[in-house]
């Protein structure tokens, strides 16, 4: 009688998906490490902007639609304005509105969902039906409408996306503050008569933190592509300041002669949002790896 060894396919077929598991950790660990690092250099760039020697606002009509050189990195404009100074003060604009506008939609976001989590009963049912509400309609055309009302700006298109794009982030953290709130710990602290705030601050809020922060990295995208979207639709930012949307907007006249006038922004935007997503994925895995050790 012969026996024939069954565990040697079922052996392969955990080496290869030990390899595969250890060849996306990999991959997700360089990509994350060059989002990171791509993130740094545009990040410090746009910081450094005023003690770097650039200037954004010179116009030389006899060097105008320059192609990229040494002189000038990324070439020169329809006014002879140097297109990297332009492009690295724009960054400025595209972050600043990134980063505060997300600031604005994750508070709000956090406070509202917290709330509805955590209280429960009628006072989830109303927050969430009006979050639903607001979630029917393109929030798009929210800030559109909004943006055409308020007078145009920076601080206008903060606060025009922020309000109006916190419904995912309410959404995910009334999610987590549900589990939460029936923990053991949680119950304790309402048991022994801890104020309900508290419990919600110091104890539901740190523990729903990698919840909020892969949020919050999305919303920066969001917010970005918002803007570009608003700028290049003229509705955004408005002259002399310029973002990346903005100079793509300005470059719609000059596609035939001076293509790299709206490649350049388009490129970073496309890897400035890819960046923060990869960022965002990668967070969203250590959490969820953290969670099931």
């Amino acid at each position: 009688m012969t026996t024939t060894p069954t565990t040697t396919p079922n052996v392969a077929a955990v080496v290869d998906a030990t390899t595969l598991v250890h060849r996306t950790r990999s991959f997700r660990s360089v990509s994350a490490l060059l989002a990171i690092a791509f993130l740094a250099v545009v990040g410090l760039t746009a910081l450094l902007a005023p003690l770097l020697p650039l200037d954004p606002s010179t116009t030389d009509l006899a060097i105008r639609w320059q192609p990229p050189s040494a002189a000038h990195w990324f070439g020169t404009d329809e006014l002879g304005r140097d297109y990297f100074s332009r492009v690295v003060y724009g960054a400025r604009i595209s972050l600043t509105v990134g980063i505060l506008a997300m600031a604005a939609a994750t508070a709000i976001g956090v406070m509202v969902g917290l709330i509805a989590g955590y209280a429960g009963g009628r006072v989830d049912d109303a927050l969430m039906r009006f979050v639903d509400f607001l979630s029917s309609i393109p929030w798009m055309v929210l800030v559109i409408v909004a943006s055409v009302f308020l007078k145009p700006g920076l601080w206008t298109i903060i606060f025009v996306i922020g309000v109006f794009s916190w419904m995912a982030t309410a959404r995910l953290v009334r999610a987590e503050t549900l589990t939460l709130r029936e923990r053991a710990f949680v119950r304790y602290a309402r048991y022994i008569g801890v104020r309900r705030e508290l419990v919600m601050w110091r104890h539901v809020v740190p523990d729903a933190a990698p919840t909020i922060i892969v949020a919050a990295t999305a919303s920066i995208s969001t917010a970005i592509l918002t803007e570009s979207a608003l700028s290049f639709l003229g509705l955004g930012i408005q002259p002399p300041m310029a973002s990346w949307g903005s100079l793509l907007e300005s470059a719609q006249g000059s596609l035939q002669t001076a293509p790299y006038l709206a490649l350049i922004p388009g490129v970073l935007i496309l890897l400035t949002v890819l960046s923060f997503n990869v960022l965002g994925d990668a967070l969203r895995q250590s959490v969820s790896e953290g969670g099931a050790s």
